[in-house]
Order: C-alpha cells, then sequence, then structure tokens
C-alpha cells in the first residue's frame, strides 16, 4: 500500500473558509468513507473551565483511518481549529487505544466502525455566561481499504457559556466520558528498554502490571520507527510486571537509537501510556509464563482451565510409558509385589504412593514458580540442571539399589515381606517410590503434557498448582488403581522365596539410573566431577556395606559399634568428597555436542534462525538435553540417522540443536515463545512464513523426513 501525502494547504486554506464562514449549527459530514461531526461533553462550559470537544467518525464497514503512529503506512488524523478569541484548544486528541490493522506484509494501527477522539477546549475567564461560542474545525484524514482515499471535512459546533457547574450533554456527554475513561494513562509505570540481540526488550514494572495473565497484549509505539511493526510481539509476565520481546526498527538497525521509547501498552481491558528508558531490566518483570494468546475478535486463547487439568492428566498417564520412568519401574514392581495378596495393605500402599507423587510434583512446581518469579530462566526438568542434584540423585539411586541387593536394610522391612511391610516404615517407602519416580520422570514432557504446563505456566500460582496436581494424578493413577483391583493382584504368585530374587534382580535398573546420571554430571560439570562422584560412590557403597553389617551384628545380640562407626566415616567421606569435586569442576564445552554428533548442526541462536528463515532456508530445530531420556532416545533413533542426515542435504535444511542441559535464558525464552516449559521440542520451519510446524514428543525417522520434505515444498 502506497503511503499518500496530504495537499500541504489543504488545512490552511480550511482554516480560511472557516474563519469567513457563516456560523451554523453542527452537522454531520459525509464525506465518502467516513461520517464526522463535533459533539461535546457538556451542554455548557464555565468561563476559565474546560470542555472536552470529541470528533466524532463513522468509519464505512471494511474501511479504517489511522492513529496518532499509523504503522509502516497511512496518515494519522488531522484536526486545526478556528476558535473565537481567548479560546485555546489542546495541541492533540485524546487518542483512543488503536487496533491492529494486518496488511500483509505491513502491520498498521487505526480505527474501524465508530471512533471518538476528544480535544480539551480551554475557556477564557473574560467569556460571559449566556454567551454561545461557535467553534470550527477542519479534519483532514486518510481512509483506507484495500485502496485508500484522502478525505476532509470542515465543522463546526455551539458551546454557551453558562457559570456553575456544567451539565451533560444528552445527546453524547456520556460517549466522550467513555471515550476519555477508556482511554490509555499513565498509571506510575516504571519502564526499561534493552537491546539483546537481535531482539528489543522492554520490562514494565508497577501495580497496574502485577498478576493477571493480560491475553493478546500488545504495545502500540508512538515512533514509527522504533520497532517492525509486523514481526510478533512476545510478552512473559513476572511477579511485578511484563518484559516485552520486540524486533527493533530502523532507529537501532540504521539510526540512531532513541534515549526513550514511548508508546501504549495495550492490555485489553485498560491501556497505559509507558515511556521506557536505556537501562538493566528487572528481573521481577519475567519468570512466571507468557501471557494467553487473544483469539480474534478479542478474548483470550488457548486452553482454559478445565481442559489444561485434563489434559496435564492425560499427560501423566502417558509420562509413565515414557523411557524417563523406565529406570524406577522396578521400584513399583518390587512395591506391588510385596502387597499383592494383603488387600488392605496394598490398598494404604498404592494411595501413599500416589500421595508421594502428588506432593512431589506440587513440589517441584512451587520451586520452579518462585524460581521464574525471581527472575531464572528455568523451566521443568530445571532440577537436573544443576550438578549437585544430578550427583546427589546418582547417590541415592545408588543407595537404593544397594538396599534392593541386600547390602542394607532400611527401617528394617522397607522392601520386605507384605506381612512386614504394612507399618509406618513401609508407607513412608511407598511415598519415597512416588517421589522418586517424579524426580526421575519430571525432565520428561509426554503427550498432551506441553500444552497444559504452557498454560500452568501463564497463570497466577493456585491455578497453576491445580494443573500439576492433575498431572500427579495421572502419574500416580494407575499403581493406585492396580492397588485397588484384587483380581488383578491375586494372579501375582503367593508371597515366597522369589520375592527376594525379584527384588535383588530388579536393583539392577537402579544401578544403571545412577550411571546414566553420572554420565548426565559428566556432561554438566566435567570430568573431575565424575572423578569425584565414582569416587563418593565408593565410599559410600563401603558404608552401606558397613551399615548392614552393623544390622547383622545387632540382629544377633552381638555390638555394632565395631561397624557402625566406620559406616559414618565412609558416608562422610564420600560427602565430602562429592563437595570437593563438584567445587572445583568445570563446565564442559556443549553436552549435547559432545554426547551425540552424527548428523551436522549448528549451536541454535535466534539470530541464526532470523537469518536462515529469511534466506528462505528450510531449517529442523531440535531443542534437547542430556539429562532427558526422551531427547536422547529421539536423537539416537529418529535424529542421528542416515535417512534424516540424507533428507538435510537433499532439501538444503539446515538443523539446529537448543541445548537446554545447562540453564540458558534464550532457549527458555524460544521454549516459552512457543508455549513450552521443558524439552523436548522439535520445530520445522519452511520458507513460506508461516508459524514453525511442531513434531511429536516421541519421534519416528519417517515423520522427520516427511516433515524436512514438506519444509522444502513450501520453499
Amino acid at each position: 500500500m502506497k503511503r499518500i501525502s496530504y495537499r500541504p494547504f489543504f488545512l490552511a486554506v480550511a482554516a480560511w473558509l472557516l474563519a469567513t464562514a457563516v456560523p451554523a449549527a453542527a452537522q454531520p459530514v459525509d464525506s465518502g468513507h467516513v461520517v464526522s461531526e463535533l459533539v461535546a461533553q457538556t451542554a455548557s462550559a464555565p468561563p476559565g473551565g474546560t470542555v472536552y470537544v470529541a470528533l466524532r467518525q463513522k468509519i464505512d464497514r471494511g474501511w479504517h483511518t489511522y492513529w496518532r503512529n499509523p504503522g509502516d503506512a497511512g496518515e494519522p488524523t488531522r484536526i486545526r481549529w478556528t476558535l473565537p478569541a481567548g479560546w485555546r484548544a489542546a495541541p492533540d486528541f485524546v487518542w483512543a487505544t488503536p487496533r491492529r490493522l494486518p496488511l500483509k506484509p505491513l502491520m498498521d494501527y487505526g480505527y474501524t466502525g465508530e471512533v471518538l477522539l476528544p480535544v480539551a477546549i480551554t475557556v477564557p475567564s473574560t467569556a460571559k455566561p449566556g454567551e454561545a461560542a461557535v467553534l470550527r474545525a477542519a479534519v483532514a484524514f486518510l481512509v483506507c481499504e484495500e485502496l485508500c482515499v484522502p478525505e476532509d471535512a470542515l465543522l463546526s459546533i455551539k458551546v454557551k457559556v453558562a457559570a456553575g457547574k456544567p451539565g451533560p450533554d444528552l445527546k453524547w456527554g456520556r460517549a466522550v466520558d467513555r471515550a476519555l475513561a477508556e482511554a490509555p494513562k499513565r498509571a506510575g509505570l516504571k519502564a526499561t528498554f534493552a537491546r539483546q540481540g537481535a531482539a528489543l526488550k522492554i520490562a514494565v514494572t508497577g501495580a497496574a502490571v502485577r498478576g493477571g495473565d493480560f491475553p493478546g497484549a500488545y504495545f502500540f509505539p508512538y515512533a514509527s520507527t522504533v520497532i517492525a511493526h509486523a514481526q510478533p510481539q512476545r510478552i512473559e509476565r513476572g511477579p511485578g510486571g511484563l518484559t516485552l520481546t520486540l524486533s527493533p526498527g530502523y532507529d537501532f538497525t540504521k539510526g540512531k537509537p532513541p534515549e526513550v521509547i514511548a508508546g501504549v501498552l495495550d492490555l485489553g481491558g485498560a491501556a497505559y501510556e509507558i515511556n521506557a528508558r536505556a537501562g538493566a531490566l528487572p528481573a521481577g518483570a519475567r519468570g512466571a509464563g507468557p501471557v494467553s494468546e487473544a483469539k480474534p475478535g478479542g478474548g483470550g486463547g488457548g486452553v482454559g482451565l478445565p481442559a489444561a487439568v485434563a489434559l496435564a492428566f492425560l499427560g501423566g498417564l502417558i509420562l509413565n510409558l515414557m523411557p524417563c520412568v523406565f529406570p524406577v519401574l522396578s521400584m513399583k514392581a518390587a512395591a506391588l509385589a510385596a502387597h499383592a495378596h494383603d488387600g488392605p495393605a496394598a490398598r494404604a500402599h498404592g494411595l501413599a504412593f500416589l500421595g508421594g507423587v502428588v506432593a512431589t510434583f506440587l513440589g517441584l512446581a512451587s520451586l520452579l514458580i518462585a524460581a521464574q518469579a525471581a527472575g531464572a530462566a528455568v523451566g521443568w526438568g530445571f532440577q537436573l540442571q544443576s550438578p549437585a542434584v544430578v550427583a546427589g540423585l546418582s547417590l541415592l539411586m545408588l543407595l537404593l539399589a544397594l538396599n534392593l541387593s541386600g547390602v542394607f536394610e532400611v527401617g528394617g522391612a522397607l522392601q520386605g515381606a507384605a506381612g512386614r511391610a504394612q507399618g509406618p516404615a513401609g508407607l513412608a517407602g511407598s511415598a519415597l517410590t512416588g517421589a522418586l519416580a517424579v524426580i526421575v520422570a519430571a525432565p520428561c514432557t509426554a503427550p498432551f503434557m506441553a500444552a497444559a504446563l504452557g498454560f500452568a505456566l501463564t497463570q497466577p500460582p493456585a491455578l497453576a498448582l491445580l494443573v500439576f496436581t492433575g498431572l500427579g494424578l495421572g502419574f500416580g493413577a494407575p499403581f493406585a488403581v492396580l492397588a485397588f483391583a484384587p483380581p488383578l493382584l491375586r494372579r501375582l504368585p503367593s508371597p515366597g522365596p522369589w520375592m527376594d530374587s525379584l527384588r535383588r534382580l530388579l536393583a539392577f535398573p537402579l544401578y544403571g539410573t545412577a550411571a546414566w546420571l553420572a554420565w548426565v554430571l559428566a556432561l554438566l560439570a566435567g570430568d573431575s566431577a565424575l572423578a569425584a562422584l565414582l569416587a563418593a560412590g565408593v565410599f559410600l557403597a563401603l558404608a552401606a556395606w558397613l551399615y548392614g553389617r552393623a544390622q547383622t551384628a545387632r540382629s544377633r545380640g552381638n555390638r555394632s559399634l565395631a561397624f557402625a562407626a566406620p559406616a559414618a566415616i565412609a558416608g562422610g567421606a564420600a560427602v565430602a568428597l562429592l563437595g570437593f569435586g563438584l567445587s572445583a569442576s568445570t563446565p564442559a564445552g556443549d553436552p549435547v555436542a559432545s554426547a551425540s554428533a552424527a548428523v551436522p548442526f549448528e549451536t541454535f541462536t535466534p539470530a541464526r534462525l532470523g537469518e536462515l528463515r529469511a534466506a528462505g532456508t528450510p531449517v529442523l530445530v531440535n531443542f534437547t538435553a542430556a539429562w532427558c531420556v526422551t531427547c536422547q532416545v529421539n536423537d539416537r533413533l529418529a535424529l542421528s540417522t542416515r535417512a534424516v542426515a540424507d533428507a538435510l542435504a537433499r532439501t538444503g535444511a539446515v538443523y539446529m540443536k537448543a541445548d537446554w542441559t545447562r540453564r540458558d535464558p534464550v532457549i527458555a525464552d524460544a521454549l516459552a515463545e512457543h508455549g513450552r516449559a521443558g524439552v523436548p521440542l522439535y520445530l520445522v520451519y519452511g520458507s513460506d512464513g508461516r508459524e514453525a510446524v511442531i513434531l511429536p514428543q516421541l519421534l519416528t525417522e519417517g515423520e522427520v523426513v516427511g516433515a524436512l520434505e514438506e519444509a522444502a515444498r513450501s520453499s
């Protein structure tokens, strides 16, 4: 759409015509596609007071006029007043909050339907009550559909001067009041902007933006050259406000960056004026997830709370089948076998397991919400981004495996026969089994989980925890339901010596889990941390064996101090070795790259992705982490294969990896942009300008190859 300029002398000529015209009553003027008139807020105005006179425009259906910043094309509406001596008009309208007017590849800002643009008129103190002043205005505006037409109108209105408080204009007073009330206001908001790589970020804090969701929030700048209007805006919530991620415009790419970015932040129900100055962005303006998308025509988008809870429950059910959970199935199987033929005990342990699952999900969710509220760039599975947590879990899995192997007992009967595992210690063991299953499984996201978690992290904490409760109930439901199904349990053999053999056999998956976590630690913190963990594991195993010997001695009535003291010393040495090793470790280079490099790839950055998309290159982006078992399974079976390598070469696509093994705010932002709180996430971009195609979380080689070929065809 070509930008059209008005005749430069129109307003001057119109002003002269108004000054010489015969006074007349206010009449609407139909200029072709817009009917314009002047309407007053009050029926009269006192001497020395102020009256608001609004330009009311009724715009033909399908057409639009423009805001003070028209966006990529257009002209703002202008008005020039001719007033009696002593009367003064404000220099500009009280601009109504505009609407977005997309016309690919442009984005304009303006008005459709009806708009009222008030102007403050000051009455001179010398005005005499009983007088009637004629206010005249020349209005020039651009009105557009697929083509644009410059139109103009000569308008006038009579305003009576009366002493005392003026009464409302019976016809238009309420409409002008509403226009003034809904116009953007200053609300004491503090705003800061900073250029971060290819993005321009504006952080806004204050009471008006604290809490809530603000679906479809949008920033309208006053200057037309500070942002790329047609690019999407992403807005993230925080405990103290919002952070907007925008695409910088001409001023940042070729011109002189401004000292202040001013504009209107539209939150849907209210709009506020902000003046952002360059500076450090406050942490409290981000971390609680993105705002919801707005559906066309207004209203929040995305799933609602009931749907999110239902999706979380389904995702929790499916999570039991994900590779992340396989290592802890042994603990579930051992507990189930121990109580299969004792109905009350089985039900109690089923509920204890479910309680441990739900409590741990809520605990992890609370930590995640608190960390994001503090400004940390963390997401689901964040606990395995900490070397200390990974090392501790590895040693804990080793202890549990040694316990199942019979090296020592916890509470005398945690994994013992059914008759001895009905007490509090046994129930605590079932709850612990549920907690450990969640901790190990949490790094993965199952189908349906992604949408639910994405919704949860955009909501206030209470609603978010409801979604995580649904996730926990879904994850723990199969074991709990089985515990309440006697016909199924009775199919298991009666308790006997076979249970001890099964218990010792099921220790080996836990040894495997400990080894896997050791591998993750090596990728996170390097070889020195791995060496410290292995040494700590040896001392911990020695402590467990000594403790087991002490238990045996005590059961025979012998003194156990000879074994207990060395066990404590060995356990302390394990902790000391691990602590020293972690403190002296140095981070590894690229965890995912060192784990697998079968298919050539580039490291993900938003700037590089933007370059590739601008060049029309298909792109496959793999959001992954070394500690995500599902990610690693997908990588081996569906991504690092000859067929995928051939498809990348054939289509000219670029493969990018976003490694989230360690915390990375850039990757956290990219995940949040797609409504995700964790990995895996697989995106395929074509060059047609459309949003990325999101691949399933459980991949097949054929799906990847097919998506790449489709992206190439779209190019």
